[in-house]
């Protein structure tokens, strides 16, 4: 009896030791984030925010972020659109404004699946700073404060990424504190 309590330890040790190891992707915005669903899927499901969902419909960015990418995508809060002057999102997402609004949130997007650890290592080769084109063709300056990315947009406005990497099928997001302005 003892051989076999003691051949039954051993193989569940070994078997928790072969067991691959999942990384959960962090939960946003109360939903949790599944790295088999793509960017738009995964976004619907956060309440933190459906103020760049709304957004991403009004400038008709669904078909491109729900495609193959891969995309990494900077994705401001409800609470960064609140930042906002008032009236600022209400007048965006009016058809007339649909190249403003798009410009803005292509301004999100860099081509790629860029990690935190990528984005780090290109700040440290870059001494510091790195800059990463995105889709609009704007440059957006990465940088850390501590231990913080922090990304300084063209007219010098501050955000910085409260969570990172959360996987998608199609790319990454970060999730940032302000809306970043091209």
């Amino acid at each position: 009896m003892k051989i076999s309590i003691r051949t039954s330890a051993v193989a569940l040790a070994l078997a928790a030791i072969s067991a691959p190891v999942i990384a959960a992707n962090p939960m946003v915005g109360g939903a949790a984030m599944y790295p088999t669903k793509n960017i738009v899927q995964n976004a619907v499901n956060s309440k933190d925010h459906t103020t760049l969902v709304a957004a991403v419909k009004a400038a008709g960015l669904v078909d491109t972020l729900s495609g193959p990418g891969p995309f990494t995508v900077f994705a401001p809060t409800n609470a960064a659109f609140n930042k906002l002057p008032a009236g600022t999102v209400d007048t965006l997402v009016k058809p007339e404004n649909k190249a403003t609004l798009t410009s803005i949130l292509t301004y999100h997007v860099v081509a790629g699946r860029m990690t935190a650890a990528d984005i780090a290592a290109k700040i440290k080769a870059g001494k510091g700073k790195a800059m990463l084109t995105t889709v609009n063709g704007g440059m957006l300056t990465a940088s850390m404060m501590g231990k913080t990315l922090v990304l300084t947009d063209a007219k010098g406005g501050m955000s910085h990424v409260t969570i990172g990497n959360v996987m998608q099928s199609n790319g990454v997001i970060h999730v940032v504190d302000t809306v970043l302005m091209p």
